[in-house]
């Protein structure tokens, strides 16, 4: 079974030419990184410094977000700002990296939340608009997320979302000076519930 193109009606559809958002649910939605929100993401990652410390480390310069920015221009990466729809301030961040068409129709995400916004449910409502957007629109069929044993919030919220643990990579990624052990998560598209919000 294929997930639909067309996002659950618990979701509005994305879209008029008038509409940032590519998805909303009931408190957030989501749209593309730009330009124009360097300083308000540059202020949120170091305001959660002590939040994201030692598990990622998202830009906090303006030359690190141009960089940032750059290289979500790539055809094999997609970026997502979680934004709150009363005011529109931004609460996270989810990344699509290594997208591979074909046969596999794959990712790997990645995420963060701000301070300010963690422990709201804003990143679960967030995600899931993410992957109904991956699931429809970009036409993938597998999301696969690796989470640091230890970082509870994360793998609380792949599990809440419908992700199932597939394995244990040791030394997978070099973060905080050291390689780190990973959990792998993933979901693919049949198993993402009917209304997910």
């Amino acid at each position: 079974m294929r997930w639909p193109a067309v996002a659950t009606p618990s979701y509005d559809l994305p879209m008029t030419t008038n509409d940032r958002y590519l998805a909303r649910a009931r408190r957030v939605g989501i749209r593309p990184f730009t330009a124009a929100d360097r300083d308000e993401f540059t202020a949120r990652a170091r305001e959660s410094a002590d939040l994201h410390h030692p598990w990622l480390a998202p830009p906090v310069t303006d030359p690190a977000y141009d960089g940032y920015l750059h290289r979500l221009q790539e055809p094999l990466r997609e970026g997502f700002l979680i934004c709150e729809l009363t005011g529109g301030g931004i609460a996270g961040y989810l990344t699509i990296n290594n997208i591979v068409h074909g046969a596999f129709r794959s990712g790997a995400i990645g995420y963060g939340a701000f301070a300010h916004a963690a422990g709201r449910g804003l990143m679960s409502e967030g995600l899931r608009l993410v992957l109904c957007h991956a699931f429809g629109t970009m036409g993938l069929h597998r999301l696969e997320a690796n989470v640091q044993p230890a970082n509870h919030p994360s793998i609380g919220l792949v599990r809440r979302a419908g992700f199932r643990l597939e394995g244990y990579s040791p030394d997978f990624l070099f973060l905080d000076g050291a390689w780190r052990d990973h959990e792998r998560w993933a979901i693919t598209a049949e198993m993402v519930p009917q209304d997910p919000v």
